[in-house]
């Protein structure tokens, strides 16, 4: 039977990995035996997805991203060159914590920027956007624009990726989208 995605002939795919159709695993990836990607993935080069990994459909994992147990992605979630998700919060080299690993959740739509970090046990809104270089330490609501270390909020942004500007009826419109935001008890929804 042949194989609905492509893989590289340097990719290492274990026997057992669920692979949805038309994603794409390029250079020096390895995707372990007990992990799910959906349809429509993209791993750039030296990409690994850990055991018990879940990606939906169309998530973008860019170069040199490790994605360890725990960790699920929702759809079309953007992963940033080299971003960084931690599985345990306290590990030594001489404890073994394996059985451990806290569960991060990265919502639909969400990006996260080059170089960033994820503390494990911190999930990630929808649509949120994590600059590049940010540490996320604590939960990150829907939407919301997180620039820093520790990461703090500085502002929404646009299921586009645009700042919103929120007017004094807590309003705002995606330049790009023409969609409409609407901000209430420091919450975005899209109206």
């Amino acid at each position: 039977m042949e194989k609905e995605y492509f893989s590289h002939e340097s990719a290492i795919i274990d026997q057992g990995a669920e692979i949805g159709r038309g994603s794409k695993i390029w250079h020096f990836s390895h995707v372990m035996g007990k992990s799910k990607l959906g349809e429509n993935c993209n791993l750039g080069q030296n990409v690994f997805v850990a055991d018990d990994v879940i990606l939906g459909n169309n998530v973008k994992v860019q170069n040199n991203v490790s994605i360890y147990s725990g960790v699920i992605c929702e759809d079309n979630v953007f992963l940033g060159p080299s971003m960084v998700f931690t599985n345990i919060k306290n590990p030594r080299s001489t404890v073994v914590r394996k059985g451990e690993y806290d569960r991060t959740l990265v919502k639909e739509g969400a990006s996260i920027g080059a170089n960033a970090t994820i503390v494990c046990g911190n999930d990630v809104g929808s649509f949120a956007f994590i600059a590049a270089g940010a540490v996320v330490t604590k939960e990150v609501p829907d939407y919301a624009l997180m620039i820093g270390a520790p990461a703090k909020q500085i502002g929404w942004m646009s299921e586009y990726g645009h700042r919103l500007k929120f007017d004094e009826n807590g309003e705002a419109v995606c330049k790009e989208s023409g969609e409409k935001y609407l901000l209430e008890d420091n919450h975005v929804v899209k109206i």
